[in-house]
């Protein structure tokens, strides 16, 4: 049996090891290694092999870096919009899809199939839309206005106050179906009988939809949340193929981009070489995700029945 048992324990590593091979090389080195960047300035040549030792200028640097505090508001400012959004847009098609409507397999696929597709894509197809002049919302608009309003000359992107909502939009569409499925699947675990017992005591709709279905689905809207705070976090794809952090705006003596989200900062600090800076940051950005995402648990535990109070 001991000599079975070692044949299977050396083919189950043997199938394991090249997976392992890629985690360590490719998650585990880049974790350890962009930490001890972090303790580095930035190389005059782009190369890795000529830093100088800073220790913790890096991390000092962020609390006085006005640019960043500015993309950790937008990022802020972008996950208030998006999260309750993409949740309310998910539930609605949830809910409507549940019933018994008529060609719903063909609907919820249709729905799901935008969360599939690249991001990069999606967001080149946005801005073709919002595109002024020659997009589709500039030619829909000018057909039954004139040809001087806002989304034929400015368009959505074009302006710092509606560039932000105009890429939250398109990234709510693009991942309403993915929380469409979830929240499908804990409705149907929800026991008709508990909405059986509601009618025979004369509730209505609306209060079966908030006395009841919301808070069964309470596991579901938190584990939204927590990943709608992680991917505002990470948010730099769609910034960088719709807006690429613009437009600018002056904001107390600076010029900022009205979508310079935390991501796309990181990325154009590491874009211009400050590597050890961008390391730092990128540490920065964990510890608040990380302290946003146990708040968030310990808020859902102390609403949760039975919970701490």
């Amino acid at each position: 049996m001991a000599i079975k048992s070692s044949k299977e324990t050396a083919a189950s590593a043997a199938f394991l090891a090249p997976f392992m091979l890629l985690f360590v090389v490719f998650l585990i080195f880049p974790i350890f290694y962009s930490f001890y960047l972090s303790f580095f300035g930035s190389p005059t040549d782009y190369s890795l092999t000529n830093l100088e030792f800073v220790g913790l200028q890096n991390y000092k640097k962020i609390f006085t870096d006005f640019q960043f505090w500015w993309s950790l508001m937008v990022t802020a400012f972008y996950g208030v919009i998006a999260i309750p959004s993409g949740i309310a847009a998910s539930l609605a098609l949830a809910m409507l899809l549940h019933n018994k409507l008529f060609g719903k397999s063909f609907f919820r696929s249709a729905f799901f199939l935008p969360n599939v597709l690249d991001m990069l894509v999606v967001g080149v197809i946005w801005t073709l839309i919002y595109a002024p002049k020659f997009g589709a919302l500039a030619q829909i608009t000018t057909f039954f206005f004139s040809e001087d309003n806002f989304f034929n000359t400015t368009g959505l992107l074009g302006h710092p106050l509606t560039a932000l909502p105009a890429v939250v939009l398109a990234m709510v569409l693009k991942g309403a179906g993915f929380g469409m499925v979830l929240f499908l699947a804990a409705l149907q675990n929800i026991p008709e009988t508990v909405y059986e017992a509601a009618d025979i005591d004369g509730a209505n709709e609306w209060q079966k939809f908030w006395k009841i279905t919301v808070p069964l689905l309470q596991p579901i809207i938190v584990f939204m949340c927590i990943t709608g705070v992680i991917g505002a976090l990470n948010a730099f794809t769609e910034i960088y193929a719709m807006t690429s952090g613009g437009p600018q705006q002056v904001v107390m003596g600076e010029t900022v981009g009205s979508t310079s989200v935390a991501g796309y900062y990181l990325y154009k600090q590491f874009e211009s070489g400050n590597y050890g800076y961008a390391a730092a940051i990128s540490y920065m950005l964990l510890i608040i995700t990380l302290g946003i995402t146990w708040l968030q648990q310990r808020i859902a535990e102390r609403k949760a029945p039975g919970g701490a109070k």
